[in-house]
This record gives C-alpha cells, sequence and structure tokens, in this order.
C-alpha cells in the first residue's frame, strides 16, 4: 500500500523497526491490556491476552507485552472486552453511500469498519480514469485501509446499449494498476457474457489485470448450474457477489471463487446465500460478507459491517466465524493476510474493542493504524480533508430543457389498447421481472393507467454526447397520487432518470435536477424534495450527518406518494443498470437480459 499520512507503509520497509519493537529495543506507541482475542486465525477465542503496536503496525500478541512498554506509550486497559480485527468489506461502492471517501470513513470508522475494497465504477462512469483517480487519492488521505479496484465496464456493456461519459479499456486498466499497491485489482465484470464468448475488450482488460499481478473481480447474474459459469472461472475472474441463493454460494465455491454474500440497504440476500453452510455444511474459506451498496441513512440507522456480522450470527453462523468472513478470508482474497485481516505481529493495527456478547458486534472503540480513531460510535479524530478537483463538479450536460411532450410514449396503434413490456420491481431484490401488461392508447399515445400501478420512466443521456432518451414503463412503484422521482443516481451510465405518473411533473423534476447539477428531486402535488449531489451528479460533498438527513427526506417523500419499497431510491436507482436480469432501460432502449444475453427488445410487444 502507498505511504500515507497515517504511517501505512509497506511491509518490507518496516521489518527493522519492527523487530526492535518486538524485542522491546524500541517501544511501542500503543499497548492495549487485557483483552479477550478473536483469533481469525485459529478460530479461538483467548482470554487475558494483550497488544502492542508501533506506529502503524502490531508488534507483539501474547499474555505479557511489558517489555514493550516506555515512557510514553499509551497503554488502553479493555477490561476484558473482545479485541477483533478491524472488519474489511470486500466489495463496496463508495459512491452508492452518495458521500465522498473522507465522509464515508467518517461514517463507518465508528462502526468498526477499517478497511475495504472498493470498486468505483460509479465516477468511473462520469468521469472515467479522472475519476477513480481521485477517488482513489482521497481514500489515501482517510485512516482506513482502502483499496480500489478499476471500472471493468465502462460502459456495463458496450456503447450500443448505454451512453457513458467516458471509456475505459485495457490501456486505462493497465495505466491505473500502475499508480500504487492500493490499487489492487479489476473491479466486477459485469459484461460477463463478453467475458464467456471472447470479448477482445474484456479479455485484454482481464489478461491487464493478471499481468500485473492483481485479482479480477466477478459479477454473474446466469443461473448457478449454467454451463458458462466455469468458462467465465476460466478466464481468472476469482470472486463474484451476484450469489442470490445457497446454490450460487455452493457453484462458486467448488469452482475456487470466492463466494460474495450481500447485505446491502436494497438487496438482501445473506439469510438465503449463508446455507450454503449453514445448511450445506461448506468451508467458509471461501466465503465472505459484504455490503454492496448501503445508503448513508442505512449507515446511520442500521450500521455497516458490524450490522452485516451480526446478521450473518443471526442465521445461525458461529461468531468467530462470521467475523472470519468480514476480515481474514477478504484479506486472503486479495492476498494481503500480511497487512490486514488479523491481529497478528507485523499486520497493520486496525483493531476494534466490542463490548457484551460478541454476537452483539457492539464496537466501543475503533482502532486504525494503530491509531484510536473512534470511540463510542463517535469520530476521536479529525484530518485534513482532501479537496475536490474542479472537474469532480458541474457534470450534467443535458443542454436543453425538458416538456411533458418529451414523456409522451407513441403507441403502434391509434385507439384502443397495445401489449407492452414492464419492469417489474421486487423489493429487497436488484432482479426485475419483465410484465407484459395492456396500456390505453388514444390518438396514438400510451396512456398508462395509474390504478394499475403502472408510471412511466425516462432515461435521457446527460453526459453531453447526443442527448438521446428512450421510454418505458415500470410497475410495483405504488405512486398514490400525482408523483414523479428524477434522479442522476442511476446505476451505472448515471444518466438522468426520471420515474412518475404525471408528464408534467416528471419534467418539472428533471429540470430541477439538471439546474442543481445533479441529485434527486422527489416531486408531488403538495411539494418538492431536494437531494443535491453536485459531486459528478452522484455524490454529495456535504457532511455524512447532512447526506444522511437528505437521503431520509427523499425515502420519507417517496413513502408518503405512497411507495412502500424498502429502501426505495436505492431500488429505483438500479433500474438503468443493463447487466442485471430481466430488464431494464436506458437511454439507448429496452434493454433485456436472458440466457442467450444482453439485447435491446422494443417496448411494444
Amino acid at each position: 500500500m502507498n505511504t500515507t499520512a497515517w504511517g501505512r507503509q509497506p511491509f518490507a520497509e518496516c521489518v527493522p523497526e519492527l523487530v526492535a519493537a518486538a524485542r522491546g529495543d524500541l517501544k511501542a506507541s500503543l499497548v492495549i491490556r487485557n483483552v479477550r482475542l478473536v483469533n481469525v486465525i485459529s478460530g479461538e477465542i483467548l482470554p487475558g491476552m494483550s497488544i502492542a503496536a508501533r506506529g502503524a503496525r502490531i508488534v507483539y500478541v501474547g499474555r505479557d507485552v511489558s517489555h514493550t512498554i516506555g515512557e510514553e506509550t499509551k497503554i488502553i486497559d479493555a477490561g476484558g472486552k473482545y479485541a477483533a480485527p478491524g472488519l474489511l468489506d470486500g466489495h463496496c461502492h463508495i459512491e452508492s453511500t452518495q458521500m465522498t471517501a473522507t465522509e464515508f470513513a467518517r461514517a463507518v470508522l465508528p462502526l468498526g469498519t477499517t478497511g475495504g475494497f472498493f470498486d468505483a465504477h460509479e465516477i468511473s462512469n462520469v468521469l472515467g480514469l479522472d475519476g477513480l483517480r481521485f477517488m482513489l487519492e482521497e481514500a489515501r488521505s482517510t485512516p482506513l485501509a482502502a483499496y480500489m479496484q478499476v471500472a471493468s465496464c465502462v460502459p456495463s456493456t458496450h456503447p450500443g446499449l448505454e451512453t457513458t461519459g467516458a471509456f475505459i479499456g485495457p490501456e486505462e486498466v493497465a495505466e491505473a494498476l500502475s499508480w500504487g499497491d492500493d490499487m489492487i485489482g479489476l473491479g466486477e465484470v459485469m459484461n460477463f457474457p463478453g467475458v464467456v464468448y471472447g470479448d477482445d475488450k474484456m479479455i485484454g482488460e482481464i489478461q491487464a489485470t493478471l499481468a500485473a499481478g492483481k485479482m479480477a473481480d466477478g459479477h454473474f447474474t446466469w443461473k448457478s448450474d449454467d454451463w458458462r459459469l466455469p468458462v467465465y472461472a476460466a478466464s481468472g475472474v476469482n470472486g463474484d457477489h451476484e450469489c442470490v441463493t445457497a446454490e450460487d454460494v455452493i457453484e462458486r465455491v467448488r469452482l475456487g471463487m470466492y463466494a460474495k454474500m450481500r447485505q446491502g440497504s436494497a438487496w438482501h440476500d445473506v439469510a438465503a446465500t449463508i446455507k450454503a453452510h449453514t445448511e450445506g455444511g461448506l468451508d467458509t474459506r471461501r466465503m465472505m460478507l459484504v455490503t454492496d451498496d448501503r445508503s448513508s441513512e442505512s449507515l446511520k440507522n442500521e450500521g455497516h459491517m458490524n450490522f452485516v456480522v451480526r446478521h450473518a450470527i443471526a442465521q445461525g453462523v458461529k461468531p468467530v466465524t462470521a467475523f472470519q468472513m468480514a476480515t481474514i478470508n477478504t484479506a486472503e482474497r486479495f492476498g494481503l493476510s500480511r497487512d490486514i485481516g488479523a491481529i497478528i505481529p507485523g499486520a497493520y493495527a486496525d483493531i476494534i474493542l466490542l463490548d457484551g456478547n460478541l454476537a452483539d458486534v457492539n464496537v466501543t472503540m475503533t482502532i486504525a493504524a494503530g491509531q484510536v480513531v473512534a470511540e463510542n460510535g463517535r469520530m476521536a479524530i479529525d484530518w485534513e480533508r482532501y479537496e475536490l478537483p474542479a472537474s469532480a463538479f458541474n457534470t450534467v450536460k443535458l443542454n436543453r430543457e425538458l416538456t411533458a411532450d418529451d414523456f409522451a410514449i407513441a403507441a403502434p396503434v391509434a385507439e384502443g389498447k397495445a401489449a407492452a413490456r414492464a419492469i417489474e420491481v421486487v423489493e429487497n431484490h436488484v432482479e426485475t421481472i419483465e410484465r407484459h401488461v395492456q396500456v390505453n392508447v388514444k390518438n396514438g399515445i400510451a396512456l398508462p393507467d395509474p390504478g394499475e400501478d403502472l408510471c412511466k420512466m425516462a432515461v435521457f443521456e446527460r453526459h453531453g454526447k447526443g442527448g438521446g432518451h428512450a421510454l418505458g414503463l415500470v410497475k410495483g412503484i405504488g405512486f398514490a397520487k400525482r408523483a414523479a422521482i428524477a434522479m442522476t443516481v442511476a446505476h451505472d451510465s448515471h444518466n438522468l432518470t426520471v420515474i412518475g405518473n404525471d408528464d408534467k411533473l416528471m419534467a418539472q423534476a428533471g429540470n430541477r435536477v439538471a439546474e442543481m447539477q445533479g441529485g434527486v428531486v422527489m416531486l408531488t402535488e403538495d411539494g418538492m424534495t431536494e437531494f443535491p449531489l453536485a459531486v459528478g451528479g452522484i455524490m454529495s460533498d456535504e457532511p455524512f450527518e447532512t447526506v444522511a438527513s437528505r437521503s431520509e427526506a427523499i425515502s420519507q417523500a417517496l413513502l408518503q406518494a405512497g411507495c412502500p419499497l424498502n429502501n426505495a431510491f436505492m431500488t429505483l436507482s438500479l433500474l438503468a443498470l443493463v447487466v442485471i436480469p430481466e430488464i431494464r432501460l436506458s437511454d439507448k432502449g429496452l434493454v433485456r437480459i436472458s440466457a442467450e444475453g444482453i439485447d435491446i427488445v422494443p417496448l411494444f410487444v
């Protein structure tokens, strides 16, 4: 990992000092006495242990560390509390919290997360390598052990299916992987049909990653018994978070892949997937707990990896095993078990103290890189803030004003009814269902009936690349009044997406988002709720507390309009993600993913 202000230097550079401090010739900067050590290597709980650290790394672990203590050593008496490795998120998109890396760190450090593997493909789809670079540099400025992945799919499929703000191919991947050891690998390879059928761009990106000695992450949404999963694994992709059933986990583990079990804000997959272990008896060494996407309000109200570990334990996983799945398993997957994921000599001093029962995952202190950074749920330190570049702002280039006419859907008949495809939302899951519905037609214009829970959806290209747009239908939103929501958070291309049941309100909401230079606007007859996101149109530069409050306001406005979906905003933000089954809408049209591949299909059947 690159040297940072937090002393996270490469292991090799620290060896002489570490050994001298372990002997006691140099004194520890921090000692933690009297802990019940959660040893995720051996799977034991060891009482009466102590830990000594010098600078950012642990130098000694044992029952007696008195020889490491000097006059300036900070001593913490843990009073028998549990000491566990800091929690690691094995797959996370910081941008999906709508926060910058700095504010993300402030949000998760008090919760016991001390590091993670971050796929910044959201900002990369807006700003390309420039966006990835500033995300990396800002993450380096925080206490987190932050490892960044190069976005593999910009666009997520190919330009014929969607329009993004940038392009990343094999050359860009090779360049980004040269930026430092903390550029850990290739982000989720969502164009899995491209990998299976030998697309030059996708194969070239994986080759560039492997040549650099780095890891490639996966995203495979065909069924677990599909004959093409071993083909995908043969490419070198050896980790995948698109596991929604126990069978998905089993098949991946059997092929030597790491199966990542996800508990995000709007997709709850751990209860089903963990059965591969609790009922199927599979060894957990290649199982990981991850969040993928958690909103700021979820971080505030539920937690981060502490919440996921607690949830896994509630499903019947032994506490130590659950901690392994959020620490050492994750570190081993990325080849970093000497640095992170365990409380052992030489590793970074990323340690959490926990009170009460271990299963409660009640974090009372977080130590990152050998410094106490949070206590009792609050940050205990601050640091110099990273200054975002000017290029991160003013990224919404709609270049025109929307009108109600932009949302008129031309039908294939002049009068009567027409059969159309609708995107049906599935609560707490990433997948959607293709439904065929009958819509009324008058004067050649389709008029979906709100009484049948049908809304219109529009996606407008907003990166200044032609300004095209497409229209579709969505089922399952639940609006009980005239309403519209517009947002530039629309994975992964992050074009301007508008959903509603009133054309005028949809135009007003879309125009307001463009005026704000990105964000979310929820509009009804009763008023407007705004959530500005000035950074790339997908993140706020405001403090965590402000972001969480504004996110909650959007959720409340959706609920008041009749939308009952859990974490509705995050669910809606995925309706343009064309690599998830069964059907989505991009600026190019209605995109369906099936066993045959990914194709544009007509709105009307």
